[in-house]
């Protein structure tokens, strides 16, 4: 059942993590910052694992000898022992629990701050195949289980261990025919636990994929609830999420049945050798080779490694689960931006502004290509309208330029310099993107603004507010400038975004600007606003525009028509009308609504 269930085929979506061999020495080598704590907490283990060995020989004092010699004063001072050997163990154990977990901490923050600062460097392409619940649970629950089975389970398993090893030393020179007796056992446990590992190896990874594929459903439900009110799709959504839930439940309780009968069939043989032990050590007892101090002795000893190997045991399995959120971290971890800088790129301080596409090709596979044989030079300071029908290429071409993609054939270049002899970091420098739909961060107004230039004093943000008409509403806010407008700017409306992040583009002041459809979505007011707001950003800048609204595309220098990949068309708002193109058409389909729209009167009955 379980068997059928791991080598099940993974959906196609749901972004599973490939089986490859974990690398030990990669997983532990973040505990290398932090060899002395550890060395500090061995010793604190070795401490606490020897006291716990001395608490059997106590026991077997007082039944050898309190007990025979009947004597209130040496129970008085084998009592007083056995009381400070528990205290002197609690404190050692409470010095070991405090190290062990500010190590984990510590290792927490490592392997986040490493796994996200990887993820920033990696380009766009990989972040499109890639949904957010999914890269957040990697940086949450995966990283976490990875801190247990790197410092809480490592210091157990120590622990574990050296009793094991103590208790067998000391069993031998208790007794060693009774020791060869319970050796039969120990393999019968060990390959259980092995079995029940593998097991729960195989499965957490695929309970950890569903569990990620969870987060992805309420990710995207929560970022788009108005969307799901909207069309009131609350019952779908929350069908949805319990499906991805269940699944992972699934998973989980099948795994748990195994879990149940493998264990129950460790504790069985474990208990099975206590009886056995009372058994043989009682035969050797009527021997006399064995006194019944030292059967009790042996019994608890017994007993100790039943318990630490069962420790062990549980340690191995969740050491096998942790090895699926290792492959998960490391996956991403292991995975190379696509975009790269080369070795001798050069940095650009200050752009003269000249784009240059020298027959651009582009595609995202190699099925389809995007963009065929693009030639076209931007001039420093022109303005250039990207229109045509939705697949055309226009957003590739957008994409290009601030070297998001790499095209597959031909030359982007800045200035005569092609991209890829640009620094990344320099090259987007040089360029601002206003973008159809802003998405703001969650903070404050002022850190939205700044965000265009971290550096700039307040005043500066105050200015750029208002060039980009922006200026008047803040100070409406309840708090002005520091008012919080909430996650992806939900406080505000379309139209103020906008202009919030126009504002972040006059203040970083670049050579380059890139507007997508800046207008698009706004009523008239909000849109006069903006493009008021937009006539002053463009002006003395490189600007290419992705533009629908007649209003947008007759500021530009020259229209681009694409189709189908390729430049159809080049010219001014005139030039392309007076073609009869396809420029022409488009015009004769969207815009004439617009003109039509303006012309109506506010008065519905007149």
């Amino acid at each position: 059942m379980l068997g059928s269930l791991l080598r099940r085929s993974p959906r196609p979506d749901s972004g599973r993590t490939p089986d490859v061999p974990v690398n030990w020495g990669r997983l532990f080598s973040y505990m290398r910052p932090y060899l002395k704590w550890m060395a500090v907490a061995f010793v604190m283990i070795l401490g606490t694992s020897a006291l716990s060995l001395v608490f059997p020989l106590i026991i077997q004092q007082v039944i050898d000898a309190v007990l025979v010699e009947n004597s209130g004063d040496l129970l008085n001072n084998i009592t007083a022992l056995l009381i400070g050997t528990f205290l002197l163990r609690a404190v050692l154990s409470a010095i070991d629990t405090y190290i062990i977990n500010y190590i984990g901490e510590k290792i927490v923050y490592d392997l986040r701050v490493d796994l996200y600062n990887h993820m920033q460097s990696l380009s766009l392409s990989f972040f499109s195949k890639r949904r957010v619940g999914e890269l957040v649970s990697r940086l949450t629950s995966d990283v976490t289980t990875l801190r247990n089975v790197l410092t809480t389970n490592v210091n157990l398993f120590v622990q574990q261990i050296l009793i094991v090893i103590g208790s067998l030393v000391l069993m031998v020179l208790i007794n060693w025919r009774l020791t060869l007796f319970i050796a039969v056992v120990t393999p019968i446990m060990a390959g259980l636990g092995v079995a029940l590992g593998v097991i729960l190896r195989r499965a957490s990874t695929q309970i950890q994929d569903e569990l990620a594929a969870a987060n992805v459903v309420a990710n995207e439900t929560i970022q788009s609830i108005r969307e799901v009110k909207s069309f009131v799709r609350e019952d779908y959504e929350r069908a949805r999420y319990d499906g991805a839930v269940r699944r992972a439940l699934d998973i989980a309780l099948k795994v748990l049945r195994v879990r149940a009968v493998l264990g129950s069939a460790v504790t069985f043989v474990g208990f099975g050798s206590v009886g056995a032990i009372l058994w043989f050590g009682g035969r050797e007892a009527l021997e006399g080779r064995l006194s019944g101090g030292e059967l009790v002795a042996f019994l608890v000893y017994a007993l100790s490694i039943a318990g630490s190997l069962g420790a062990i045991l549980s340690l191995y399995t969740s050491l096998q689960q942790a090895l699926g959120a290792s492959k998960r971290v490391f996956e991403i971890m292991d995975t190379a931006p696509s975009i790269t800088d080369a070795p001798d790129a050069q940095i650009v301080t200050r752009a003269d502004g000249r784009i240059t596409l020298a027959g651009v090709h582009f595609s995202y596979d190699v099925r389809q290509e995007v963009l065929d044989d693009i030639t076209l030079d931007i001039a420093p300071g022109e303005i250039i309208a990207l229109v045509g029908p939705s697949g055309a290429g226009k957003s590739t071409i957008f994409n290009l330029i601030p070297r998001f993609y790499d095209p597959t054939a031909g030359a982007v270049l800045l200035d005569g310099v092609d991209l890829r002899a640009i620094t990344q970091y320099s090259l987007r420098e040089q360029i601002a993107i206003v973008p159809q739909e802003t998405l703001l961060f969650g903070g404050s107004v002022y850190d939205n603004i700044v965000y265009g230039k971290l550096d700039a004093p307040r005043d500066a943000v105050i200015e750029a507010a208002r060039n980009a008409n922006a200026h008047d509403f803040i100070m409406g806010l309840p708090d002005g400038y520091d008012t919080i407008v909430g996650e992806r700017g939900i406080r505000l409306s379309g139209g103020q975004r906008q202009r919030v992040a126009i504002a972040r583009a006059l203040l970083k002041d670049p050579r380059i600007l890139l507007l997508d459809e800046a207008t698009s979505s706004l009523d008239s007011e909000a849109e006069h606003e903006v493009q008021e707001a937009l006539g002053r950003l463009m002006q003395g800048r490189t600007t290419v525009i992705i533009a629908h609204r007649l209003s947008t595309v007759r500021i530009a220098h020259r229209i681009v028509v694409m189709q189908e990949g390729r430049i159809a068309d080049v010219g001014s708002h005139d030039e392309l009308i007076a073609r009869g193109g396809l420029y022409a058409r488009l015009h004769a389909l969207q815009f004439r609504i617009e003109d039509a729209l303006a012309d109506m009167p506010d008065d519905p009955d007149a």
